[in-house]
This record gives structure tokens, sequence and C-alpha cells, in this order.
């Protein structure tokens, strides 16, 4: 049976119709544009300064891009959960947040340094600021704090004033001290000094500790140097609030970047760093002078020589020694071509009925040489 034609565009003009207001729902509010509170929030603290640290929100609480952002509020309290900002110690503006910019998919990272004053140092020492950073949105709306991260509010000392000299030895490193901490003092304290190395140029701007010392110390000495090498060195005191006074195990990290609890029982916060000292290790010190020089003739029966033995010079940039031989009312003459490796020498060229006296000194591996020995003697028959 054939439909007529009216019948068949009426019947399909019915069909779009209804599946058309079966695609048609309610209309979405809009989106509130409030970013999305950072979740990974981090402080570091040196010193009187808090350096905080956080991802900007790409994306608001209703899963959309975030097109513009207002300020950000830095909060601080001493109440550990910090519920709410309240009155806030710092604010970013939003042109420093902006993201129009960067690529898709790529974080950007944004940090805001508190300065720490005086009035803020509690009365316990192992009380501890909480903050929180709060991103509005450019009408001033939020959606509520980031994470929450705790720093210790113990006071720290500024650093001493530190000198350097160079010696034989190393690098002798004073300053000018304070007095030790009482006994049984909860807050107790230590010097570090660090040092970095010029000509390592991938870790120029990276320090390493030499050593950590208890308060009452003035004076440390750098022997681990290479010669010929530039140094700066910076001093800095960290203060200590946990169980006992003897300084902690656990040592910084190379960059010299401190956990709040690196030792056990104990919560630390390095100062302030003091200037740093410049000291070229220009090797023009001698190694020490050999001792013990003793000289042994040995000859009946073969070709006489008289053989030299002494103490080993125990520096480490000892390349060898030089033997020096004189006759009576003579000038000593140095009777070795190169060094001699070994404390021992063996004088072949001696002649019967003479008198010798035979000094040693050392020499490193710069060429620098030492005193000579005190005189040995011995007789050829």
């Amino acid at each position: 049976m054939k439909v007529p034609l009216g019948q068949l565009l009426l019947a399909v003009g019915g069909l779009i119709w209804v599946t058309g207001c079966a695609s048609i729902g309610p209309p979405e509010p809009p989106s509130l544009e409030l970013p999305k509170p950072p979740s990974d929030l981090r402080a570091m603290r040196k010193g009187d300064k808090v350096t905080l640290s956080w991802t900007v929100p790409a994306r608001t609480t209703d899963r959309q891009s975030v097109r513009y952002l207002g300020e950000t509020r830095i909060c601080r309290g001493l109440d550990p959960a910090l519920s709410e900002c309240g009155a806030p110690v710092g604010e970013v503006a939003p042109e420093k947040l902006a993201t129009a910019d960067k690529s898709p998919g790529q974080k950007v990272a944004a940090t805001y340094t508190d300065v720490l004053s005086a009035e803020l140092a509690p009365r316990d020492p192992a009380a501890e600021l909480t903050y929180a950073v709060e991103v509005l949105n450019a009408s001033g709306r939020g959606a509520g704090l980031s994470n929450r991260v705790r720093v210790p509010a113990v006071p720290t000392l500024p650093p001493p004033e530190l000198t350097a000299e160079l010696s034989g030895e190393g690098v002798i490193l004073r300053w000018t001290g304070i007095p030790p901490d009482p006994e049984g003092a909860r807050l107790w304290h230590a010097y570090r000094v660090y040092r970095r190395q010029e000509s390592r140029q991938e870790r120029s701007t990276r320090a390493v500790l030499v050593e950590e010392v208890k308060i009452g110390t003035t004076e440390i000495v750098d022997r681990n140097l290479e010669w010929e090498e530039t140094y700066y060195y910076h001093a800095t005191i960290v203060s200590r609030v946990g169980m006992g006074l003897h300084p902690c195990s656990s040592q910084p990290s190379d960059s010299g970047t401190v956990g709040f609890t690196d030792c056990v029982g104990a919560v630390q916060i390095e100062g302030d760093d003091s200037p740093e000292v410049k000291v070229f290790a220009h090797d023009i010190f001698p190694p020490a002078v050999p001792s013990g020089l003793q000289a042994v003739f040995s000859g009946p029966g073969q070709p006489p020589f008289i053989d030299l033995i002494w103490a080993p010079v125990t520096d480490a940039d000892l390349d060898g020694y030089n033997i020096y031989r004189r006759e009576d009312r003579g000038a000593p003459v140095k009777v070795n071509q190169g060094p001699v490796k070994t404390p021992a020498f063996r004088d072949t060229q001696v002649a019967a009925g003479k008198t010798y006296f035979y000094s040693v000194s050392a020499v490193d591996l710069r060429g620098n040489e030492s005193g000579r020995s005190e005189e040995a003697s011995e007789s050829v028959p």
C-alpha cells in the first residue's frame, strides 16, 4: 500500500521534532570561577626567612580551566589546624600568578618569603608556626585554604664573623665565639662551617659541610682541600630544640639544606650565613723536615758504600727526598739527580780515608723543599 507523500513528510517532521526535544536538558549553572586550593604547599626556613612554594591552580573547583586569578593570601598562625586565614601576613598579586602564557599541561610555581619578627618568638622553643595559602578569583572569592605546613618557631642567632688563614696543614678558620649553652637547656646551638669550590662550575652554587662543632669552639682546620684551588667559606649557627647537648650524628646535605627533624628527637633550624671568605690554596709550604738520619759504612770484600736511612715524612703531597753530603769543612752538595722516593739511600761515591757528613730534606709535588735534617757522619777506613 502506498503512503501519500504528504503523510510521509509529516511523519518525518514529527520524528525530527521529537528527537530535537529529547536533546534539550536543564541549563547548566554558570561557573563560580573558584580556583582549586593548592595541595602541594611546601616551606623551608633559613634564619628568620620562611620561603613558601606551591603550584598555581590551573583548574577551578568545577573542573573548568582557570581564566582569571585574583590575589593569593598568605596565612600564618600558631593553631596547627589553621581553619581560616583571618588577617593574611602577605599577598601575592595576580600578575605574578598569571597562567595565560604557560604551555598546556605545564605547571606554574609560585613562591613567597615571609620574614619572621622577633615579636613572634614564643616562650616555648618547641612551638611551631602553621602556614597555608588561599588563592582567590578575580572577584576576591576563594574555595578555601591549601594544605597546611608547619615550621619551627625557634629563634635563631646571627652568624659569627669568619676569618681564614692558609697554612701548611690546610685552611685555619676562626671566629669569635659565644658562651656555651647552659647545662640541660632545651634550646642549644652548634656552629656549622661550609665550603664551596670555585673550579667545579657545575656545583658552584653548592656548599658542602666542612665541620660542625659545639658552641665554645672558635677554630677548626680544613685539611680536606686541593692545592692551587679557590674556596669560599661561610659559617652559620644552628639552633636545636630536643634532648641532650651533643651534636647530632646526622649531617646536612651537600646543598646545605637541613630538614626540621634531621636529628633524632630534635628540631633544628640554621641561622643566616656569614659573608663568604675567599681563600686561594696556593702551596708555598714545604714538607716536614726528615728526622732520625743514620749513616752506616759497608765495604770489606766489596766496593765501599755508605747506607743512609731515616724516618719517613708523612705529608700527603710528598714527592721524595734530597740527599746532601759534605766533607770536613766543606759545603753540602746534593748528590741525587731526582727526588729519592723511599727513606733510604746508598752512597757509592765514597773514598777510603775520608769522613762524610750527610743531611736529608723533603720535597713536595710543587717543588717546595724542607729544611735539612740534622747531620749524620760516617768514616770510610
